[in-house]
């Protein structure tokens, strides 16, 4: 199986538990003057940022994913972390004055999440470039980071004829129309949540029916109610229902979970149906932990999951 090159951010992530619902201590007509203080239960530091989440859930399958991303100054125990799991830290540079990139994320009893996120050293993956890569690698995948970077790396895979995944995710509302409508039909993948897919049309202007035409491979992820894949530039469509966890502990890091299994499946040469059960079957093990990288499965175990939940 070939390399899977992921560019995108490294960060501490500070997670929270509110036991409450954010609905019932705001005000929508005094939105204009928010003044609110969320009492938390429970506090910890993990390791996050996108790249780092998928690589790491990637990691569990067998693959071998190869990181372009910054770390700060404060960074030194993310590398020892990655490392002592087997993950290539090459083409992780490391900025001497700048913070690591860092998330506060609050999570209500209803999964709703409110996240604080400082860039941090990430404001410098623009100097990070895919051509520095000497490994081989079979898929690209641009993940959340520095906007800038995430433009120049999509035209260098799109430049060097490499399949690539675009996925912006909370990134998305600083993306143009006009950017958009030259990344979407260079990528192979493009792959959002419900919410993600709505702004996509209002920034574009165009429908989701008419944006499926120009997108070789669609995906819409849906939380509980599973995913959607447009294959075929929107000639097919299949639905693929979610994986139930076992229990719901933290929904942080499930959809960074649902694309690490989803393209790992991919570069083993499943179908499009198999490649969303496997990425559906991972979210789940991520929901059911604390964090976004304290999952943990064989690929035996795994196999069984995945039998028991679509067979």
């Amino acid at each position: 199986m070939k390399n899977i090159l992921i560019s995108g951010s490294l960060a501490y992530d500070s997670i929270m538990d509110f036991p409450g619902r954010f609905k019932d201590h705001i005000l929508p007509d005094q939105i204009h003057i928010l003044n609110v203080c969320f009492l938390v239960d429970d506090i910890s530091k993990n390791y996050g940022g996108c790249a780092g989440n998928i690589a790491y859930t990637m990691k569990l399958f067998g693959a071998n994913p190869i990181i372009l991303s910054v770390l700060g100054k404060d960074g030194r125990e993310y590398y020892n972390y990655l490392r002592t799991h087997g993950i290539s830290t090459k083409y992780i540079a490391e900025h001497e004055s700048r913070l690591t990139s860092y998330a506060s994320i609050l999570t209500d009893k209803d999964d709703n999440q409110i996240t604080a996120y400082h860039n941090g050293a990430s404001d410098h993956a623009g100097d990070l470039r895919i051509e520095d890569v000497s490994e081989e690698y079979g898929l690209g995948m641009v993940v959340p980071t520095l906007r800038e970077a995430m433009i120049t790396h999509a035209r260098s895979f799109a430049s060097k004829k490499i399949p690539f995944v675009f996925d912006p995710g909370q990134q998305l509302p600083g993306f143009s129309g006009k950017e958009l409508e030259e990344l979407l039909p260079r990528c192979s993948f493009y792959i959002v949540n419900d919410y993600e897919m709505r702004l996509t049309e209002k920034i574009t202007g165009h429908t989701q029916e008419e944006l499926s035409k120009t997108i070789k491979t669609l995906i819409i992820t849906r939380g509980a109610q599973g995913s959607q894949v447009f294959s075929n530039h929107g000639a097919e469509m299949m639905e693929v229902r979610a994986s139930a966890p076992r229990q719901i502990v933290d929904p942080t890091g499930a959809g960074d979970a649902y694309r690490a299994g989803f393209f790992w499946a991919y570069a083993q040469k499943k179908d499009l149906t198999t490649c969303a059960r496997t990425g559906s079957v991972s979210a789940a093990y991520a929901i059911e932990q604390y964090g976004t990288q304290n999952h943990c499965f064989s690929l035996e175990e795994f196999e069984r999951r995945y039998q028991e939940t679509y067979q």
